[in-house]
């Protein structure tokens, strides 16, 4: 044991004067580059899109990426791009990945109560990524290792001359080692969460929303947990919370001008369509029915239009669009709006009309992903899959990496015969939710279907190598990366 702890002290600081260390003091590159960062970020990524607990639904991502790409460049020099995304979860809880990635439960979206509130808990997990916070725990966990080596190893060397005790004093030693380690652990969380919300609240402050939202977020969070028997929400588990977290939030707060900010459209409409999904399509078309009633809201105009939701998902086409026509009357115009009429026109079977109202959105909202995936579905359900597939192509230069626009494609060149480009996008979609198994299959099939031309095959047979390489690495490895509440 003293000779395999010796070996263990003597190895392992040279592994750490092999690594290049960042300039400022920064030692999160020495355990993991920005390049490797962002790779397992994209490799858990894969991983929650297959795992069923990804919510895929346009407007709600879409929603989270323009709020938090506000915060992101509220404050310059982040090290990467960065995609935030929902989870179809109830619990309360957010969460970073390395390399860019940040989730976020439509529980915690729901029990948000301002725009403000649901900013400020982005720009904390976004300071867990800017502060590689992960790479900065895998580099203490080194340390901490060493900590507890150092320690098992004095205190063997000590019981040797001590024979009578030894065996007790060995089991002293294991104890206290694995106690120095839990320690340095849990100092560490304590110092990432303590940086996150420091340097979390400047952002939320710069990007322009209210300095009092964590505080009070944090205070109804405390306040809620004792309705939860006895089981405070996932959020406090993951961010480790206390009075003197609350009392620094409010400080910081205090240090900071007043400002009262009015939460956008957009936040009210996303809870609305996410309230909708609750409950059984009935509930959902209750809820909203009695709120408008008794005008017990937050925004009339987010609940009409979560009340459409509601209806379109009960199949009610009719009552759907009559209650969108009156909701057309009083909002202005909005893409979310825009694409739920194109749903209520689709799904009823107005297809040629679903397609003129889709045409006429994308023009003015050409960015608008809601608008992107359903124009071509519609065409593809019209049985125009030539028109969709050149819609298609152009939106993939633009969105090369976005997985249901290959769905939609693999649709629409199957519908054309067009084998192998069908069994490509099909493989590109599986490589997107994670399934690089079935990948490979599609990508074969796409190698064997002789309908392509050589560029094609080339093309075809090159991914392949690569898909069955990324494979090959997954399965040796054998283990996923961390995430960060």
């Amino acid at each position: 044991m003293v000779a395999w702890i010796a070996v263990s002290l003597a190895t392992t600081p040279v592994s750490f004067a092999q690594q290049n260390l960042p300039e400022l003091g920064d030692p999160s590159a020495a355990f993991l580059s920005g390049a490797q960062e962002r790779k397992l970020g994209e490799a858990v990524m894969r991983q929650i899109r297959g795992s069923g607990g990804y919510l895929n639904d346009p407007e709600v991502n879409g929603y989270l990426n323009e709020l938090g790409n506000r915060l992101v460049t509220a404050i310059p020099g982040a090290p990467f791009d960065f995609e935030f995304f929902a989870m179809a979860d109830s619990s309360i809880n957010a969460f970073a990945l390395p390399g860019g990635f940040v989730g976020v439960n439509t529980g915690l979206i729901l029990l948000a109560q301002s725009e403000s509130e649901l900013a400020s808990v982005l720009g904390h997990e976004i300071t867990h990524v800017t502060q590689h916070h992960i790479a900065r725990g895998i580099g203490n966990q080194r340390d901490a290792l060493l900590m507890a080596l150092g320690a098992l190893a004095a205190a063997v060397l000590a019981s040797r001359s001590h024979s009578s005790s030894s065996g007790d004093m060995t089991q002293g030693a294991i104890a206290a080692a694995q106690g120095l380690a839990i320690q340095s652990q849990i100092n560490f969380t304590r110092q990432n969460e303590e940086e996150a919300d420091r340097l979390g609240f400047e952002r939320t402050y710069a990007a322009g929303f209210e300095p009092t939202a964590m505080a009070g977020f944090f205070e109804r969070l405390q306040k809620a947990s004792i309705w939860f028997e006895g089981n405070s929400p996932s959020y406090f588990h993951d961010h480790p919370e206390t009075y003197q977290r609350i009392a620094e939030a409010q400080a910081r707060a205090y240090t900071k001008p007043f400002r009262q900010v009015p939460d956008s459209l957009d936040f009210h409409m996303v809870r609305a369509l996410l309230r909708s999904y609750e409950g059984t399509p009935r509930d959902a078309t209750l809820f909203f029915e009695n709120a408008i009633a008794e005008r017990k809201f937050n925004n009339e105009i987010a609940s009409h239009y979560g009340l459409v939701a509601a209806l379109l998902r009960a199949q009610d086409f009719k009552r759907a669009q009559k209650e969108l026509s009156e909701l057309e009357k009083t909002a202005p115009p909005h893409p979310m709006i825009e694409g739920m009429a194109g749903q209520v026109l689709t799904q009823s079977g107005q297809l040629h009309a679903a397609i003129v109202r889709y045409q006429a959105a994308l023009v003015r909202y050409p960015r608008k992903m809601q608008l992107v995936y359903d124009y071509p579905d519609a065409l593809l359900k019209d049985n125009q899959a030539a028109k969709a597939v050149a819609f298609l192509s152009d939106q993939l230069q633009r969105f090369p990496s976005d997985g249901p626009l290959h769905q939609l494609a693999a649709r629409g060149y199957a519908a054309l015969g067009k084998q192998l480009l069908e069994h490509q996008h099909q493989a590109e979609f599986y490589a997107w939710q994670g399934n690089l198994k079935a990948a490979v299959v599609q990508l074969e099939l796409a190698v064997k279907a002789g309908d392509g031309d050589f560029y094609q095959i080339s093309v075809a047979e090159s991914r392949l190598r690569a898909v069955r390489q990324e494979l090959a690495d997954q399965e040796k490895s054998g283990s996923g990366p961390r995430r960060t509440g």
